[in-house]
Parts: C-alpha cells; sequence; structure tokens
C-alpha cells in the first residue's frame, strides 16, 4: 500500500510541478517575441468552429482561411486599427474592429449568425468536401485541428446519418473503418471493434457515460472514433486497448428552428422524431433544445421486437462573456426481446454457423419473454475563461441504465439439438464522473504551448439478483410442437425452485490527475507529451446473504503518451507518430502471492494525414503490445501466472472525398493481424475470438445536385465487406462466422423546408451474422418524410 501510495504521490507532484510551472503564463499578456500577430477562431452562434471561412484584413487586403477547428492567424501585422471581415458564400459577412499593438498577440472571437447546420447547409450548396470536417475539442482535451494531432480518429456526422437514413444507432458504425457488425448483447447494449479489441459504448461529450442499454440515435450530433489506447486522458475504465466512440449531443442554438420526422419501413418500423430549439430571452444567453423520439419495430423473424422512447433537454446559460453553463439530459425507457446469443456445439462436426443450417427466420424466442431497461445520461458543464491563455471547464456526468426482466441465451447441445435458458434479472447501473480541466493556450520563450491538466474521479457501483432455468432442448432444423412452448405462462413456474444470486458488485472508484502539452518548435513541427496517474479503489462483491465481501483491491497505474507531428505543407500534409498507453486492473494474486499489476498495452503507430479540401485522408500503421496478461499456471491449479503477452497489430486507410461539385465520397479499409504470443497452450499463438474480421471495409458514394431545377437531389450507394473469422479458437475446436458484402443505396430530395428520403438496407439480401451469431436484417426498406421550420 505504501508503495504504491508513493507512485501516486510522485505522479502527482510531477504533474503539479509542471502546473505550477506554465502558472505565470495565465497571467501573461504579451507574447516574448516582437512580431504582432492577429489570431483568433471563428465559431457558429451554437459554439461551434467554423471551417473554411474567409477572414480578410480589409485595409490590408490579406486574407486566411479558416482550419477544421475555426482558427485564423496573421502574423508580421502592422501596428494600427484594422477591420476583420469573416465570411462564407450564403451566410451574412461579419465585420469586427481590432486594434494591433506593438510584442501584443491578439486573440479574437468571431460569431457568425448561423447554426453549424446552417454552416453544413452552405458547404452542400457549395459542393464542398462536407463530410470531411473534423473539428473536436473533446479528442485531445483542447482546441487541436486534425493536422496537428497525432493521433488518428474519425468523426462520423449527423448530416451522413441523415443522408443514409439511419434510425438505430449500430447502423452509424458502417462508416467506421474496421468497426464490422455490431455486437448487441442483453439490454440492447452495443460492442464494435477497434484495432482488434471489442469496445463498447461508455463516453459521452468526453467524460464516462455507463450506458448499459440501447441508444437512440436522435440526440447525436456525431460519433467520435477515437483510435488506439487512450487511457491517458480518458481512463482505463472507458476505453479499450483499441480506443474508444465518444457519443457527441446536440448542443441549443440561438435561432429558433426545428425539424419533425417520420419514418416507415419494413418489419412494421414507426419512428417519430422531433428537435425544436428556441431562446428562452431577448438577449439570447438562455437557450433550450429538446430531441425526442417515439421508436417502435419489429424484427424480421418469427418473434422479437424493440418499443422504446427518448427525450434529451439540452440548456445553456451564457451567466456572463466569460462563464457560460449547461446541463443535457437524456431520458429512455425501453421494452423489448433479449437480442440473439447462440454459444456453438464444441464438440461437434459443425465448424461454421452456415453448417447448422439454422432456419433463418426462426427466432427461437417468443414475444411474451420480454425484458425492460431504463436510462438516463445527466451532463452539467461550466466553462469559465479565466484569461486570454486559460480556461476552466467543470463537468459533472451521471448516469443510471437498469434492466428487469427476461432475458434468453440459446445453447446447442448438438449439431442439431438446441436448448433455451432465460434469465430472469434485475440489473442497475450508477455511475458518477466529475472532472475538472485547466486548458491554455500561451507562448514560453516564444515557443506556443497548448496544455491540458485535469483530475477525475469516477465511481461505478451496481446490483444484481438473477436466476437462470434452462428448457428441453429441441431440434434446431424442424423444431416441431416444442417449439410454442417457449412462452412466459410456461416459463415463469420454473423460477419458483430456482436459486437467485443477490449481491452488490461493481463498486469501483478511481481517482486520477493528468496533464497534456502540446508544443510548437516551430510553425510546422509539434510534439505531444502526456502523463496520467491513476489510482482505481475495487471495494469488492459484497454477498448479503452471507454479510461477506470479495475481490476487493487497490491499484495504482502510471499511462504515458507521446506525439509527434510535422507538416510537410502547413495545414494540407502531415506525417505523425505515436506512442500510447492503455491498462486494465487486474485482481488476484499468483501461487507465490505477488499481486497482480495492470495489465499495459503499448501502441507505436505513424503515418501520414492529408487534407487538399478536395480530399482529406488518413493513412497509418500501428503496433499494439499487451503485456502482464494473465494465463492458467501450469504447475499449480486454480492459479495464474501474468507474464502473458499479446501482440496487434495492422494498417487503417480512411478517405473522404469531394472530386467535383455534388460528390461525396466516405471510404475505409483496414487490415489487423492479432494473435496471443503467450497464453494458455489451447490458444497461444492463435487469434482471440474478440478481435473481429481480419480486413474489414467500407463505402458509402452519394451525388447531390447543387443547382438547377432539381436542386437537392441525391443519390447514395455504399456497403461494407468483412472477411471471415471466429467465434471459437482454439486449439481443440474452431468455429467460423462466413465473410459479408452488405450493399445498400439511398435517394433523397433535400430542400430548405423538408427532406424526403429512400433507403434499401442489404440490396442483395446477403445473409450474415454477429459475433454472438446472430441473424442479421435481410433486405430491408426505409422511408422518411422530414419537415423544416
Amino acid at each position: 500500500m505504501g508503495r504504491h501510495l508513493g507512485k501516486l504521490i510522485s505522479g502527482l507532484a510531477l504533474i503539479l510541478s509542471f502546473f505550477l510551472f506554465n502558472i505565470p503564463a495565465i497571467y501573461a499578456n504579451y507574447i516574448d517575441d516582437k512580431a504582432t500577430v492577429i489570431s483568433g477562431i471563428v465559431v457558429t452562434n451554437n459554439g461551434e468552429p467554423a471551417p473554411g471561412v474567409t477572414v480578410i484584413i480589409q485595409e490590408l487586403s490579406k486574407g486566411a482561411i479558416t482550419n477544421e477547428n475555426g482558427l485564423f492567424n496573421f502574423k508580421n501585422i502592422p501596428v494600427g486599427t484594422y477591420h476583420l471581415k469573416a465570411s462564407l458564400i450564403g451566410l451574412e459577412p461579419v465585420v469586427i474592429e481590432v486594434k494591433a499593438e506593438e510584442g501584443r498577440e491578439n486573440h479574437i472571437r468571431i460569431t457568425l449568425s448561423a447554426s453549424s447546420q446552417k454552416l453544413e447547409e452552405v458547404v452542400v450548396t457549395s459542393g464542398g468536401n462536407r463530410f470531411g470536417r473534423k473539428e473536436s475539442v473533446d479528442v485531445s482535451k483542447m482546441p487541436l485541428a486534425n493536422m496537428e494531432n497525432p493521433q488518428v480518429y474519425t468523426v462520423v456526422s449527423k448530416e451522413l446519418m441523415k443522408e443514409q437514413l439511419i434510425t438505430d444507432y449500430n447502423s452509424a458504425f458502417k462508416n467506421v473503418p474496421g468497426a464490422g457488425v455490431a455486437e448487441i448483447r442483453n439490454q440492447g447494449r452495443t460492442t464494435f471493434i477497434s484495432r482488434g479489441f471489442p469496445t463498447p459504448q461508455l463516453v459521452r461529450n468526453g467524460v464516462s457515460s455507463f450506458t448499459y442499454t440501447t441508444i437512440d440515435p436522435v440526440n447525436l450530433e456525431r460519433i467520435e472514433v477515437i483510435k488506439g489506447p487512450s487511457a491517458t486522458l480518458f481512463g482505463s475504465t472507458v476505453s479499450s486497448f483499441g480506443g474508444l466512440f465518444n457519443r457527441v449531443t446536440k448542443k441549443p442554438l440561438q435561432n429558433a428552428m426545428g425539424e419533425i420526422s417520420y419514418s416507415g419501413g419494413s418489419w412494421n418500423l414507426n419512428r417519430l422524431t422531433m428537435d425544436i430549439n428556441s431562446p428562452l430571452n431577448k438577449e439570447k444567453t438562455a437557450l433550450l433544445r429538446v430531441n425526442t423520439a417515439l421508436h417502435s419495430e419489429n424484427s424480421f423473424q418469427d418473434a422479437g421486437f424493440t418499443r422504446s422512447f427518448l427525450i434529451a433537454p439540452s440548456f445553456s446559460y451564457a451567466v456572463s462573456d466569460r462563464l457560460t453553463l449547461s446541463l443535457d439530459v437524456e431520458f429512455s425507457l425501453n421494452k423489448a426481446t433479449s437480442p440473439t446469443r447462440l454459444a456453438p456445439y464444441t464438440k461437434g462436426t459443425a465448424k461454421s454457423i452456415g453448417d447448422l443450417h439454422i432456419p433463418y427466420k426462426l427466432s427461437f424466442a417468443n414475444n411474451t419473454i420480454t425484458y425492460g431497461s431504463q436510462q438516463y445520461n445527466i451532463f452539467a458543464q461550466a466553462k469559465y475563461i479565466l484569461s486570454k491563455s486559460w480556461t476552466s471547464q467543470t463537468i459533472v456526468s451521471r448516469t443510471r441504465s437498469s434492466s428487469d426482466g427476461n432475458v434468453v441465451q440459446l445453447t446447442m447441445t448438438s449439431d442439431t439439438s438446441l436448448r433455451q435458458s432465460v434469465t430472469n434479472q434485475d440489473f442497475p447501473y450508477y455511475g458518477t464522473d466529475i472532472q475538472q480541466n485547466f486548458i491554455g493556450d500561451f507562448k514560453i520563450g516564444g515557443l506556443r504551448n497548448r496544455v491540458v491538466a485535469g483530475l477525475d474521479f469516477y465511481s461505478l457501483r451496481s446490483t444484481r439478483n438473477d436466476a437462470t432455468v434452462n428448457l428441453t432442448p429441441i431440434d434446431v432444423r424442424k423444431p416441431g410442437a416444442g417449439y410454442n412452448n417457449f412462452t412466459l405462462e410456461k416459463v415463469k413456474p420454473l423460477f419458483a425452485n430456482a436459486t437467485y444470486s443477490n449481491f452488490v458488485a461493481g463498486r469501483e472508484e478511481t481517482y486520477s490527475a493528468y496533464v497534456s502539452d502540446v508544443l510548437n518548435i516551430t510553425e510546422k513541427l509539434l510534439v505531444m507529451a502526456s502523463l496520467r496517474v491513476d489510482r482505481y479503489m475495487n471495494k469488492g462483491t459484497y454477498y448479503p446473504a452471507q454479510d461477506s465481501t470479495a475481490g476487493n483491491y487497490n491499484q495504482t497505474a502510471l499511462s504515458p503518451k507521446f506525439g509527434a507531428v510535422y507538416q510537410v505543407v502547413k495545414d494540407k500534409v502531415s506525417v505523425f507518430g505515436n506512442y500510447m498507453n492503455g491498462f486494465n486492473n487486474v485482481s488476484g494474486s499468483d501461487f507465490e502471492g505477488n499481486t497482480f499489476k495492470p495489465t499495459q498495452a503499448n501502441q507505436w503507430e505513424g503515418g501520414v494525414k492529408f487534407d487538399l479540401n478536395k480530399v482529406s485522408a488518413t493513412l497509418s500503421y500501428y503496433n499494439i503490445s499487451v503485456t502482464n496478461v494473465t494465463r492458467d499456471d501450469p504447475e499449480h491449479a486454480t492459479y495464474s501466472l501474468q507474464d502473458g503477452t499479446q501482440l496487434s497489430k495492422g494498417y487503417e486507410v480512411e478517405v473522404i472525398a469531394n472530386p467535383v461539385k455534388g460528390l461525396n465520397i466516405v471510404a475505409g479499409y483496414t487490415y489487423n493481424d492479432s494473435k496471443f504470443t503467450k497464453a494458455n497452450a489451447s490458444v497461444d499463438g492463435l487469434r482471440p475470438t474478440t478481435a473481429g474480421s481480419p480486413k474489414v471495409g467500407n463505402l458509402w458514394i452519394s451525388y447531390r445536385l447543387a443547382s438547377g431545377a432539381a436542386k437537392g437531389l441525391g443519390f447514395g450507394f455504399g456497403g461494407i465487406y468483412a472477411s471471415e473469422y471466429y467465434q471459437t479458437n482454439t486449439t481443440a475446436f474452431k468455429f467460423t462466422i462466413p465473410s459479408y458484402t452488405v450493399l445498400d443505396a439511398a435517394v433523397f430530395y433535400d430542400k430548405p423546408s423538408y427532406r424526403i428520403g429512400l433507403k434499401v438496407d442489404n440490396l442483395t439480401n446477403e445473409k450474415y451474422w454477429s459475433y454472438r451469431l446472430a441473424a442479421q436484417n435481410p433486405t430491408r426498406v426505409t422511408g422518411s418524410v422530414t419537415f423544416k421550420f
């Protein structure tokens, strides 16, 4: 305990000394060099960065174009008073007055009288690269342009989701290189693949949001997919060794606006959504936005359905020019049948899901055996501008995800027989994340520093009370009368003699401190150094019947991160490299009594980024080495050794292009080579089953008319490909899931006051399955109409 506490104090001292060293810059009004600089940011009226805006110093006829973070910069400006004009075709220009004084840097903020949605419409009209915008303050917890960032990330915007008529959260991940098909678990929670590691949905607006139920896309501004181990800035509880998925929600706007949309389609899809925004006072300092969705849909199989409701109000209040408060809430109710979960028979001759010849449209479920879930996410934030160099950000996030009712598991007991199991459960999760960040942008010795220093408290608690009953196996190909016995009326009596568990688990608390500095050594060369110290305390599982606790332990971990970027062509071409770390806490000890250390993942990556107006692209190669993995001790039964290793390496390509006016392309391809390099004999040298497909490709091509009588009419086509992968992979038994190619097409007509769309998913009626061997949707047709006001 003393040794771990010493590490914690040393790490905190290191972070504190770094922060204190830079404190003088908080109050620095002057830069060290004598050059006169005018720089700043252009934002929309809802605070989003505005890329592609032309900024002109009218008296000097000097111009600049804002980058993807809305930033611009003028150097060597003579002393004097100037007028800056910010303009973009289709928007009203803004002119402000600026005084340039010798030796003083003028950092200004220009607000366009348009929302980010209006800005997107302007980009569409002008035929710009409408899906290539990657502006984000969450990825690095500071304003940092993609071309300056040594990390790889992907952004799926709400505009792309609208074009593809996305009505469920999982379909949006067709646009994410390497994500594959969703693994849908109980309660509707989903997991995708990132760089060979399963990655759940645990991050919302840059902080922990422990959501273990279905996610509705109606409140999404975008999805940010951050690649590689990201524990340094986000912690180990919300990120996998492959990365994390950040859900960015819609924020209030200064202008009154709204949308009402209805979607209908195959299998009785009925979906009504609304997005209503309005200022609450004449000064437009108090803003309210409400998103809501009512969703009902059946399965394509003989049984299965989901019914859900979500409401998401979001409020912001500008107390002063320096202080802004915001609060947003998501509350949802869901009733559904359990997602399919099938375990293969490991002693049979069937080696693939196709070998089982299970009728594709049979669910082996029943609409009377259901579960209900409830979810709320509360996100409160206070932003305070301390000075022109520093901003304070305080965040409180509270979550509750609960599930009660019945979930189903299917198990093959032979190559031809299947057993149904039902678990009756009451399972709520409670999460809290409190975070304080100080974000700085200043110069020391003439070198620009962008810094975030933060403290983070995370808590998770869950309780569980459940029992499982098994039914008599039935023939999987010809179920017969036994198929009709699977109803709640006949299953419920079986629980009378079942043994219920009753315990309190997941009593976790984590105290963390972190700092990250991006240093401009030259205008084109940037380096990043980051460090996190993490104190994890697991209070173990409490069993009320025995009044006992088991599995409690504490661990301390340090997580560093380094990166470098050289812009070969400023804001156009960058080469980058990074070292990134992730960790997972591990309980227990070996035969000798040595307490286990956290499992560590270390990534080395290099690549190149392009932003050439018409083409935005990222190409990278990564190598992730995982150490401190536990494996069975061959000499001492029931004990483990902590000397296991795993390797995941590969390359990724993402291209977002606008080669000609109106034509947009989103494409990606990933290759992943993942294997256990030192593990139990049954899996040593083999690919983990959770690594997904080694090869995954995605494509979406759309063309929209930007002028003429049919202006706003567009067409889209694309899909996803994945190679064969494993559901079970051991030396004794292998069970595979076939490769698949799923093609989609859409047609849409988008006008200022309405939008009409038609989408056909899985044009070729491809049969394909998820990691949990759940049959995926055949050909599906969806129509949508939206009214805008």
